[in-house]
């Protein structure tokens, strides 16, 4: 597929995604997507994003827990 931001090719590979639910932040990982070669967009079908809500919703395995801070502009 084309990127619509450079015009260049993208490829599929498995990115790490910060994925909001419901207020709260999630980092998913080895998550298909398809990646801007040029520039590095990324583009994620809605069937991964509603797998990735079902799996948040139901009972999962928890990898890690990070801290994040927050800042203002």
């Amino acid at each position: 597929m084309k990127c619509e931001f450079c015009n260049s090719e993208t490829a599929r590979k498995k990115v790490r995604k910060p994925h909001w639910f419901k207020g709260n932040l999630y980092i998913v990982e080895d998550v298909e997507a398809q990646v801007c070669k040029e520039c590095g967009e990324r583009y994620f079908h809605a069937t991964t994003l509603d797998k990735i809500d079902r799996k948040i919703s139901g009972d999962h395995e928890i990898k890690e827990v990070l801290s994040v801070e927050v800042l203002s502009a």
